[in-house]
């Protein structure tokens, strides 16, 4: 009985470290999953050629957005500011984020300084919707979106781009643009505040202020509802951020 014992215990314990082998083997040969990724590109222009055009704040909302971004450990951020934010710059850097990111990543382009109809103003010249939207809807990732903090944000569908982009061509690409303003408003700033009025609205509601029913997931219309709310209270109703494009009310703009 002893020697049966003796002689069990060695077969058994093969038996077990043949399993664990073999389970290992099944483990190395399933997919592994990648956790989805967020992709910013965030651009910021205060100090334009000459002094005529410059403004005060828009390079601080951009490094905000950057700082705001990094603090969420699946985030890749590209930082322009002033004059290293030219049109050539901004549009390869741009290229380059739509073509890594995947369909189950969230893909982000955030602009504050000068607007103009059709577009925002780059260090040395404007980068139109056209060029943005196309790179965009470009893009495998289902969550798409730009953000931008200029004065008359909402006329960028307005003006040169109308020359080249199809009548529904905002509806092929599910791409969400949240603009600080009307077309006919100036996005406005308090002396004093580190921010304009929307970029301090937007960096709050991302960072959770939005996340009304606390899941960690801030989607399109918990954010656009918490802003709009917020920079109308702070200006005086005197700036209605505008927010236009195909995709779901229920689209993650942010995920913590």
């Amino acid at each position: 009985m002893t020697s049966r014992i003796t002689t069990m215990m060695p077969i058994c314990h093969m038996y077990k470290v043949t399993q664990i082998l073999l389970l290992s083997v099944v483990l190395a040969l399933l997919p592994l999953s990648v956790q989805a990724k967020i992709y910013l590109l965030s651009v910021g222009i205060s100090d334009y050629p000459g002094t005529r055009n410059d403004l005060r704040l828009p390079h601080n909302d951009a490094a905000t957005m950057q700082w705001l971004y990094k603090e969420n450990k699946q985030a890749k951020v590209c930082l322009l500011m002033n004059d290293k934010a030219k049109v050539a710059t901004v549009k390869k850097a741009l290229q380059k984020m739509v073509s890594v990111a995947t369909a189950d990543d969230i893909v982000v382009i955030f602009f504050s300084g000068h607007g103009v109809k059709g577009g925002f103003v780059c260090y040395d010249g404007s980068l139109y919707y056209d060029d943005i939207y196309t790179a965009m809807a470009s893009c495998k990732s289902k969550n798409k979106m730009v953000f931008a903090d200029a004065c008359f944000a909402g006329a960028i569908r307005q003006g040169k781009s109308n020359a080249n982009a199809s009548s529904n061509s905002v509806n092929k690409g599910n791409v969400m643009f949240f603009l600080s303003s009307r077309s006919n408003e100036k996005s406005i700033e308090r002396p004093g505040m580190t921010n304009g009025f929307f970029t301090y609205a937007l960096q709050h509601g991302l960072r959770g202020g939005a996340d009304k029913n606390r899941d960690r997931i801030i989607t399109a219309k918990e954010l656009f509802d918490y802003v709009s709310e917020k920079v109308k209270k702070d200006s005086g109703n005197r700036q209605h951020p505008v927010m236009w494009g195909k995709f779901s009310d229920d689209m993650p703009v942010m995920k913590w």
